[in-house]
């Protein structure tokens, strides 16, 4: 049979199977489905077979093969948890908190989001879109397929569309899969310093509408979602939204059709945890601070955790998200990099796996599922990609290393030779 693409010979092709079209959960996490000398062929964008050399090679012919010996083949990073879309940079805060300031000393000080927000809504589309596009080739080139961009650094009606206009540009350009959520509520802006929950009335009553449906025929239906997020994020925080203004938010969100997603427990418990699951949140990131009983029920729910390790390391922090104990309640792992131009200016998942291997005591096996498959189940896209699975969009990446055990293993430049994306060789 005729394939478009044929990788063969990988001395490990790491399919890394779903458990039954799930995640996979608790100390469950780590399967690859290894395949010693394995191969894989591609047709119009998708994987048609998956096994050993010998035998796909009997059965699949392609117009392009890639010998893989020596190699190690594994799905595409999927990275769901990114701010990538923002113009300047920060660079002056980091001088700062080496010499003491933290975080919230500096957002008290005009500086961290907010400055962010500034040099944002300054900057026009075309450099937004210019700016962001190289932080995204730089992510392909470190095997990242997949990304979900959040908006968050407009906070205005205008400039939340904005950015959703810029990540709608780069979805439709880049080989890069762009997964868009709405995150008006990442900070107060200064406008509203004296009157947050004003803010919030403006996040449900006016951006919200707008950004679920932004165009309308004169019946009232939606025309285009071009421009529409999947998912509605909170900052609920210490120095940033509180529990009751982050429930009024995502509940808003739910009545619109948005999935949710929250961002808890990085400096401060506030039950943001509790709140995700009892929502159904598809996840709760950061969880750096998170309390037993929280561990607990999210364990026991389809709330997947995402571990955001750069940033403690970005910070200099030296707690990070209990991965353990989080495995231990039966619960969905994930890493991602949260990159941003404050806290994580980080755009390889690779180190992230690095990271996760060291400070949150996963095996390399574990962190290569919890950025692959179980990343895609916390952006919606369990059955597409973060898998070989037959049928699933052929999303591949091809790592310069022997073992799988070297990924983590190994930091400081990249293992990536190759990526694929829909099929198509674009690094």
């Amino acid at each position: 049979m005729r394939a478009d693409l044929l990788i063969h010979s990988a001395a490990q092709l790491c399919v890394v199977p779903p458990e039954n079209g799930a995640p996979q959960r608790g100390e469950r996490l780590g399967e690859l489905g290894l395949i010693a000398d394995g191969a894989v062929a591609c047709a119009d964008g998708r994987i048609v077979a998956v096994g050993p050399t010998e035998r796909i090679r009997a059965d699949w012919w392609a117009p392009t093969e890639i010998d893989a010996s020596g190699r190690v083949v594994c799905p595409g990073f999927v990275d769901p948890h990114t701010h990538v879309v923002w113009a300047g940079d920060r660079a002056d805060e980091f001088t700062l908190r080496i010499q003491g300031a933290t975080y919230q000393e500096i957002m008290a000080r005009g500086g961290g989001i907010v400055s962010t927000v500034r040099a944002t809504r300054a900057a026009p589309l075309a450099q937004l879109v210019a700016e962001s596009r190289a932080r995204l080739d730089r992510m392909l080139a470190c095997g990242t397929t997949t990304v979900e961009v959040k908006t968050g650094y407009g906070l205005t009606v205008a400039d939340e569309l904005k950015m959703l206009e810029a990540i709608a540009v780069l979805d439709a350009s880049h080989a890069l899969t762009l997964v868009p959520t709405f995150m008006g509520a990442h900070a107060i802006p200064e406008a509203f310093a004296a009157d947050p929950d004003g803010y919030v009335d403006l996040v449900i009553e006016e951006m919200l509408p707008v950004v679920a449906c932004p165009a309308k025929d004169r019946s009232g239906a939606c025309l285009t979602h071009t421009f529409s997020p999947r998912f509605c994020d909170v900052f609920c925080d210490e120095g940033a939204f509180s529990l009751a203004q982050a429930r009024r938010i995502l509940e808003a969100a739910r009545a619109l059709g948005l999935g949710l997603k929250i961002h808890a427990d990085e400096f401060a418990s506030l039950g943001g945890t509790a709140l995700a699951v009892e929502l159904g949140a598809v996840s709760a990131d950061h969880l750096v601070r998170t309390p037993p009983d929280e561990i607990r029920r999210l364990g026991a729910s389809n709330t997947v955790a995402v571990s955001l390790p750069a940033t403690p390391f970005g910070l200099g922090h030296h707690d990070y998200t209990p991965a353990r104990a989080i495995l231990d309640a039966g619960g969905i792992l994930a890493l991602a990099t949260d990159c941003n131009p404050g806290t994580a200016w980080c755009e390889s998942m690779p180190f992230v796996i690095a990271l996760a291997c060291r400070y949150l005591r996963l095996t390399p096996a574990q962190a290569l599922v919890a950025a692959t498959l179980n990343a895609a189940h916390a952006i919606g896209l369990g059955n597409e990609v973060g898998s070989l699975d037959v049928g699933r969009a052929a999303d591949i990446v091809i790592l310069n290393l022997p073992d799988i055990q070297h990924l983590g293993y190994r930091f400081g430049s990249t293992p990536v030779e190759r990526v694929i994306k829909g099929g198509r060789v674009v690094v």
